[in-house]
C-alpha cells in the first residue's frame, strides 16, 4: 500500500437532515411530552428551534387583557419557535402538545451551525419558512375576505392534512368548537351550527375521533367559484 494511500484522509460520512433531526447529539434534545403539556411558554427565553417527530402541537398566544387566540396547530414534520434565528429574545407565543408528542429540540448555535454548514438541510428549513409564510397569507386572506362557513371548512380540511397525501386523514387530536372558533375568528355557536351542517351533508363525521371527508372541499371551491363569478360581473 503506498503512503498516498495511508496518509490520506478519511472521507466525512455524508450528511442526513432526517438522522439529524431523529437523534440526540450535542446540541440536540429529544423529548416526549403527555397531552397538554407546555413546551414552552411566551415569555421564556428564546434559544432553540424544535421540530414535530410526532403528535401535533398547539401554538396560542395571550394579550395584555389575558385574552387567548390559537396562533397555529402544527403536526409531524414541522418546525416551531424558529423566531430565535432572527433575534427574538423571548418566546412571542405558548406551544404546547396536543396530543402525545415527541420533538427534537436543536440549540440556536447548532442550527445556525447546520443551517450555515449543510445546504441539504438549509434546504429543508427554507422550504419550511416559505410554507409557513404562504400559510400565513392564506389564512390572512381567508380571515379578512371569507365567510365563517368557508373558513371551517379550509380549517379542518387543513388539520386533516388535505393536500399532503392526497387524501384526509382522521383528525386524531380532540379540537375543541372553542378552539376551532378562535382559529376562524367567530363564536362556538357559529362553529357548532356549521359543524352539525357539514356532519348531516355526509362531509365529516364522528366515530371516536373528528374525520373529514374530502367532499368537504365542495364548500371551498363553491364559494371560490361564486367570488370569481361575482369579480366577472362587476
Amino acid at each position: 500500500m503506498s503512503k498516498k494511500s495511508t496518509t490520506r484522509k478519511k472521507r466525512r460520512t455524508p450528511f442526513d437532515p432526517n438522522v439529524f433531526l431523529t437523534t440526540a447529539a450535542k446540541g440536540r434534545v429529544l423529548s416526549a411530552y403527555p397531552k397538554k403539556q407546555i413546551i414552552f411558554a411566551q415569555g421564556d427565553a428564546a434559544d432553540s428551534v424544535h421540530y414535530i417527530q410526532s403528535g401535533k402541537v398547539k401554538v396560542t398566544v395571550v394579550s395584555s387583557e389575558g385574552k387567548e387566540a390559537v396562533v397555529a396547530i402544527l403536526g409531524a414534520d414541522q418546525f416551531f419557535g424558529e423566531g430565535c434565528l432572527i433575534g427574538q429574545p423571548k418566546r412571542l407565543a405558548t406551544a404546547m402538545a396536543m396530543t402525545q408528542c415527541v420533538t427534537m429540540q436543536v440549540e440556536k448555535h447548532e442550527i445556525q451551525r447546520v443551517l450555515k454548514d449543510e445546504a441539504a438541510f438549509s434546504h429543508i428549513f427554507v422550504s419550511h419558512i416559505l410554507t409557513r409564510n404562504a400559510r400565513v397569507e392564506e389564512d390572512l386572506v381567508d380571515q379578512l375576505f371569507n365567510s365563517t362557513e368557508k373558513r371551517l371548512a379550509r380549517v379542518l380540511l387543513l388539520l386533516a392534512n388535505f393536500g399532503k397525501e392526497g387524501r384526509p386523514e382522521p383528525v386524531v387530536a380532540k379540537i375543541s368548537q372553542e378552539t376551532l372558533a378562535d382559529m376562524i375568528g367567530t363564536t362556538r355557536s357559529r362553529v357548532s351550527h356549521f359543524m352539525n351542517k357539514f356532519r348531516q351533508m355526509g362531509f365529516i363525521s364522528y366515530n371516536g375521533h373528528l374525520e373529514v371527508h374530502s367532499s368537504l372541499l365542495s364548500v371551498v371551491l363553491a364559494e371560490q367559484s361564486r367570488s370569481v363569478t361575482r369579480g366577472t360581473a362587476s
